[in-house]
């Protein structure tokens, strides 16, 4: 077995490799750049080394530094991750040269594989049923259109070398094959160094179902069950759950037998997952080899007890894989979230910044649920708009789907992440989605459910009693301690008022305190429109980021920001500002009048923190609705912005090469 081995990547995957690494008694070295000296991974380690600047192209990206860090510190493998150097064969082959082991597939898996033209090719060699589509090389935009029209709408420019939605595009038209061929080509390089794509046939609403295997260097191949990744945004994966909650044991046993046969067949040696996609009938049909550990692959490891990461490093040393077919068992469900640095109320749009507060659940058992949170951050780390916007994995495991689902929503109501915009707004929305509690999803799920966007969700009237009876306990509490305060005026003090009023958003709702006591604990109960009191019982105290109690029997997790006059209150995906006051001073409040936004149609704004690719347009130049203005990159995805209306550009603020914060103004119409 290794002594020492190098972890060729960064965030949570180094870190997850560090944890197993550490439990098998193997030292490790972490590798950092200019944006990561101060990283958690770096800190993991036993050692690190300096590799360059903070873009990828100059440090991770770079095999030879890599190389001279293994040397450096005597390393004797490396474990690439994901993403990165993880499938290129050539890192593969200059590592071997060097003596240096890959804890991964060797090169002719990798190439037969982890490359998407070739894997396709192998797999229609192999008999393997593929989606249909062109794997030649497309030389322009006007090749990719004539390609897109044999095949026919809609679809799929995709990245020969990559993964991750990096590169990739779905197109309705030959417009939309225009643009996205060249976006695509520009991610891919920036993403992967190769920038090569290929096109095929979209199918409409398939399932993104996949299955894990492993292989040995002793000619032994397992399949590990599958993974549905179906829950997707721009073709990026947002929750992943195992098993999947639409496959039957003989599709199951099918795409496993097919995957294993696959694997086989280019002498697979370590972890990697076969992806596919299947439609309403249960056809499948390969999509890629990913020859690398997967992002997802926690939730296999929670329903098998599998540790993947360890079997790959076994298999690197050369041992034989320890479990066979017959040993592996599926038990209860796993459901795993992506925490990504992006704001779902801004259609998505990445967030840089430093964690001013970053709080998971606690990691563990209790009762019949698990909890697992693999990450690469701590309170104070800065998000930086270099990398992928992914901070988190998330996962719960329960006995059943559902218990696994409201064990996800409770810990996504108890993760606390401030400083910057997150998703976990739209996380915890999704896991109260009736059509996703009940499985019936595709990969088009997003797009059908949210097509406007996302947006907080409305609560109705017993959940506005809710966050109104946790807001006026808040509210209590914090002007009993205000009272309090030596030397300061009681305003409050004496016999506790009955009457009070919460404005929730615009809506203002009457309360009515019953039976209690304010203190800590609280136990109090409170009537909202004039409704059956609410026992509302908590040990929250002013100041605590997360509010645990009861309300009317209710089991409640929500979260509390200070507002101006209020509290900022989200729970189980909605989010409301609260405001509890008098009735007199609730009169008056209704009076004031509302403030009016400014009015930005004339100005192009940068919607998130990012670097200005290019300026489509000039001054003075009329331009049609839908055509391209500017394109803005930001961890590592293009985002292409368009004229909402027909208008011509009068000032032109910024040009390629720019780096810009969020709204600043990029360009200026008449």
């Amino acid at each position: 077995m290794f002594k020492k081995i190098l972890i060729a990547n960064r965030g949570e995957i180094a870190c997850r490799v560090i944890k197993t690494a550490k439990k098998m008694g193997i030292a490790t070295v972490a590798v950092y750049s200019d944006a990561d000296r101060e990283a958690i991974h770096v800190e993991m380690a036993d050692e690190a080394v300096h590799i360059g600047p903070a873009a990828a192209s100059q440090s991770y990206l770079v095999p030879e530094k890599i190389i001279e860090a293994c040397k450096t510190t005597g390393a004797e493998a490396v474990h690439p991750g994901y993403g990165f150097l993880s499938e290129r064969a050539s890192f593969c082959e200059a590592l071997e040269a060097e003596g240096i082991v890959f804890i991964g597939p060797k090169p002719k898996a990798i190439r037969a594989m982890g490359d998407k033209i070739e894997s396709k090719k192998f797999a229609n060699g192999a008999k393997v049923s593929t989606v249909p589509g062109f794997l030649g090389v497309i030389e322009d935009a006007a090749h990719a259109e004539k390609i897109a029209g044999e095949i026919g709408y809609p679809v799929m420019i995709k990245a020969s070398a990559g993964g991750g939605g990096k590169g990739m595009r779905i197109a309705w038209s030959k417009r939309e094959v225009r643009d996205g061929f060249q976006s695509s080509k520009n991610e891919a390089k920036s993403s992967f160094g190769d920038d090569r794509v290929f096109i095929e046939k979209f199918i409409v609403d398939p399932r993104h179902i996949e299955i894990q295997v492993l292989g040995d260097a002793h000619g032994n191949c397992i399949y590990l069950g599958e993974r549905e990744c179906s829950i997707q945004r721009r073709n990026q994966k947002v929750v992943e759950e195992a098993p999947s909650p639409f496959l039957d044991a003989r599709t199951r046993k099918a795409m496993g037998e097919q995957s294993v046969a696959l694997a086989k067949a280019v002498d697979y040696q370590s972890a990697g997952t076969v992806e596919f996609i299947v439609d309403a009938e249960k056809n499948f049909y390969f999509l890629e080899m990913n020859t690398r550990l997967q992002v997802e692959h926690p939730v296999t490891e929670l329903v098998t007890g599998v540790d993947l990461v360890e079997q790959m490093i076994r298999i690197a040393a050369g041992e034989k894989l320890a479990i066979r077919q017959s040993d592996v068992k599926m038990t209860g469900w796993a459901v795993e979230s992506r925490l990504y640095a992006e704001d779902p109320y801004r259609n998505f749009l990445p967030s840089i910044g430093r964690l001013t507060r970053y709080r998971p659940p606690e990691e563990g058992r209790t009762g019949g649920i698990v909890i697992r949170n693999d990450t690469g951050v701590t309170e104070g780390s800065e998000i930086s708009m270099h990398y992928d916007p992914m901070i988190a994995k998330l996962c719960t495991w329960a006995p059943d789907r559902l218990q696994a689902i409201d064990a996800m929503s409770e810990a996504l109501d108890e993760f606390v992440v401030d400083g910057i915009e997150h998703n976990i707004p739209f996380l915890a929305a999704l896991m109260r989605h009736p059509r996703w509690r009940e499985g019936r999803i595709s990969t088009a799920f997003i797009a059908e459910e949210y097509p406007d966007g996302f947006a907080a969700i409305v609560p109705d009237t017993g959940e506005k009693a809710v966050l109104a009876a946790v807001a006026t306990a808040v509210e209590l509490l914090r002007r009993d301690r205000l009272d309090r305060l030596s030397g300061r005026l009681a305003p409050h003090s004496g016999a506790l008022k009955p009457d009070w009023v919460v404005r929730l958003g615009n809506e203002y709702l009457s309360i009515a305190l019953g039976e209690g006591m304010v203190s800590i604990p609280i136990e109090i109960d409170i009537s909202v429109e004039e409704g059956a009191p609410l026992t509302v019982a908590s040990d929250w105290r002013p100041g605590d980021p997360v509010w645990r109690g009861t309300v009317g029997g209710r089991q409640v997790t929500a979260q509390i920001r200070p507002v101006e006059n209020g509290v900022r209150i989200a729970w189980k995906g909605m989010a409301a500002t609260a405001r509890v006051m008098r009735p007199r001073t609730a009169e008056l409040d209704r009076l004031m009048p509302a403030k009016i936004a400014p009015d930005t149609s004339k100005l192009l704004l940068c919607p998130m923190p990012g670097l200005v690719v290019s300026i489509l347009v000039a001054e003075a130049q009329e331009v049609k609705a839908g055509e391209m203005l500017a394109v803005v990159e930001a961890m590592k995805m293009e985002n292409v912005l368009r004229a909402e209306r027909d208008l011509t550009i009068a000032r032109i603020n910024a040009k390629p090469g720019d780096s810009l914060a969020v709204d600043a103004v990029i360009m200026e119409f008449i």
